[in-house]
């Protein structure tokens, strides 16, 4: 082999080798927000998400017809509640915690952990997923009950190849 067939073939390992770092490099770390039919354990959304990113659970109180939202901080493969925040205070609310009025509204701050957080999407509550600016209609994307976890992005690659670029994501 000649000099310059093997400058050209080094050329091109490096391309191949640079293309393929930058498909994988921004997705290798990190997680994933997997919100998954409970029944079915079919996947209904793949959200990318990083630790400390909030996600809102949005919905309607369905008496006092207020609006709530539960936000949860991602905490390697947990969501942590980090407060829940409502309008006003009435049936089904909290009463024995330690409520802080704020410009938001009441505020009852948690610290509690969930590696798979159950919800029961409802037309009259109209369940929302809020991740940074993006809303996501859990009523209009479930039949029934559905199931939020996070899974660790970088332990799938290693498992399961590309397949964590197949992300389900999109912003109606």
């Amino acid at each position: 082999m000649d000099r310059l067939t093997r400058w050209g073939l080094a050329i091109a390992i490096l391309a191949v080798v640079g293309a393929t770092a930058a498909v994988v490099a921004p997705t290798a770390a990190g997680q994933t927000l997997v919100v998954s039919d409970a029944e079915t354990g079919e996947n209904l959304l793949e959200i990318p998400v990083e630790d400390g990113d909030e996600v809102t659970l949005a919905y309607t109180h369905s008496v006092e017809k207020t609006p709530i939202e539960d936000v949860y901080v991602i905490e390697e493969t947990t969501l942590q509640m980090d407060r829940m925040v409502f309008r006003s205070h009435g049936a089904g609310l909290p009463s024995d915690e330690a409520i802080e009025q704020t410009d938001e509204g009441y505020v009852v701050s948690s610290d509690e952990r969930y590696e798979d957080l159950g919800v029961v999407p409802g037309e009259i509550a109209g369940h929302e997923l809020v991740v940074g600016d993006d809303r996501y209609d859990l009523v209009e994307r479930s039949d029934g009950p559905v199931v939020l976890s996070v899974t660790d992005t970088a332990a799938s690659n290693s498992k399961t190849g590309l397949e964590h670029l197949k992300w389900t994501h999109d912003t109606r």
